[in-house]
């Protein structure tokens, strides 16, 4: 018999395809609020045990999640490729990059310490690192396991409870992801919520969650920041962007189109720091577009990797639409081909101008659109411009231009002569739309903290 409850659950469950062939995947029912609700009623009631347990002890648990996290790299590698279309071997790197950064914030957590602080001779103060309390953890679909395990394992390091709700693109990863967490952590230490929007919102606007941390679009930030205003809960978030570009002159004109085209067509476009406009100086933009346009065409020929569904691909392809009504050229692809899944080609649009939605906004999708600028200042002025501040390249033989344009680009990450890479445990604070808050590295256990401040004195009369 079908009560009206279950009918109820049936609407609110999940249906995900395969964006390479169109096959479905599966369905997993979505979270209600009364789950929502009740599971993080358990975490704040685990929370003590959970912050009160040595920080070593803490840091061993997440070893032995980095390890559970390698034994099932396979099987999460096989739903990521399944979800979302990445390279299955691709996705296989971003778990073991994922059980890495566990295995960092295990070593890192039980080193995270306070300040103590200059007073009288006979007091003594000091500060301390506590867990905020309850922690909810929002993650994207692009990257699942990698960023996962950077953020559950900062806020578990910490001594917070977490509740994970992974992005509805790519669920049946997440609950996997989930159920390896729980078969190594206490009970109600970390939950996973699977579910859409309405899951998030329940999250976010809970009174009993301290903490919320959010890796996603900037228009999702930005509502979960206004339901964190008004329960107090501290928010970190690394959003959208539409990274710059910059190619100056004297540089290799080949080098840069390689630069440019890994920055703008690594996993199809769907990275955060992707390159989303290029400002080429007009003394080399010929022999630039000219290999740009190559490195397209090498892509489309190996066959790029699917977007991660048919949504997503209709958003990039109305900005391309969009560019190319404008004026914009297509050098290569930029038309939807026929057949099952999600694909779309590595495009290369050439004369965008700056009103163009490609040079304003997030596309996230394999496209690269050009701009010829007349001198290198010119191209710093557009970089600079707009409303996101994630991060911005620049592609220079001058170390003048290059410290000027670390000084005057207010992005979180400024990048010279490399589109990707940097340190280990590197961070940064991303500006603006794109966020607020370190989102990696070891300050990231310091937004997963809050500090008190303790002061010792000695009873009345006391002499040293």
């Amino acid at each position: 018999m079908t009560t009206e409850s279950d009918t109820a659950r049936d609407m609110a469950s999940m249906e995900v395809y395969d964006p390479r062939d169109g096959s479905l995947v599966g369905a997993l029912e979505e979270a209600t609020t009364d789950d929502v609700r009740d599971a993080v009623a358990s975490a704040k009631a685990a929370q003590p045990g959970w912050a009160g347990t040595d920080a070593a002890a803490r840091g061993e648990l997440l070893e032995a999640v980095a390890a559970a996290l390698q034994e099932h790299a396979g099987e999460l590698a096989e739903l990521n490729a399944r979800e979302t279309g990445r390279p299955e071997q691709e996705a296989l790197e971003g778990v073991m990059a994922g059980a890495g950064t566990l295995r960092q914030y295990a070593q890192l957590g039980p080193v995270h310490r306070g300040r103590s602080l200059r007073g009288g001779q006979l007091n003594v103060d000091y500060a301390v690192n506590e867990p905020r309390g309850v922690a909810a953890v929002l993650t994207p679909w692009n990257d699942p396991v990698a960023v996962a395990a950077g953020l559950l394992g900062a806020a578990l390091a910490a001594g917070n409870t977490v509740l994970h709700k992974p992005s509805e693109r790519c669920p049946h990863l997440g609950a996997l992801l989930g159920r390896i967490f729980a078969g190594v952590l206490p009970a109600h230490v970390m939950t996973t919520l699977t579910g859409g929007p309405a899951v998030g919102a329940a999250l976010a606007s809970n009174p009993d969650v301290d903490v919320i941390a959010h890796v996603g679009s900037s228009l999702t930030g930005a509502r979960i920041a206004r339901a964190a205003a008004l329960t107090g809960a501290h928010v970190i978030r690394e959003n959208g962007g539409n990274d710059p570009l910059i190619v100056d002159d004297g540089v290799d004109p080949v080098w840069a189109a390689e630069q440019a085209a890994i920055g703008a067509f690594a996993n199809s476009g769907q990275i955060c720091t992707s390159v989303e406009r290029i400002y080429v100086h007009r003394a080399i933009a010929e022999p630039f577009c000219e290999a740009l346009a190559a490195e397209a065409r090498k892509r489309n020929s190996g066959g790029l990797a699917p977007l991660v569904d048919r949504r997503l691909r209709d958003s990039v392809h109305a900005h391309v639409a969009e560019a190319l009504s404008l004026g914009a050229v297509a050098a290569e692809g930029g038309a939807v081909p026929e057949g099952p899944g999600a694909h779309y080609p590595a495009t290369v649009l050439l004369d965008c101008a700056d009103h163009m939605a490609v040079m304003q906004e997030e596309t996230f999708g394999p496209v690269a659109p050009v701009q010829v600028v007349d001198s290198f200042d010119d191209g710093l002025k557009l970089a600079a411009a707009g409303r996101y501040g994630l991060a911005a390249t620049v592609l220079t033989a001058d170390m003048e231009h290059a410290h000027r344009a670390a000084a005057v680009l207010q992005v979180g990450t400024v990048k010279v002569n490399a589109v990707f890479g940097g340190a280990p445990g590197g961070s940064a604070q991303p500006r603006r739309a794109s966020g607020d808050g370190f989102g990696y590295g070891p300050e990231l256990l310091d937004e997963f903290s809050t500090v008190k401040v303790v002061h010792m004195g000695l009873p009345g009369g006391a002499r040293p």
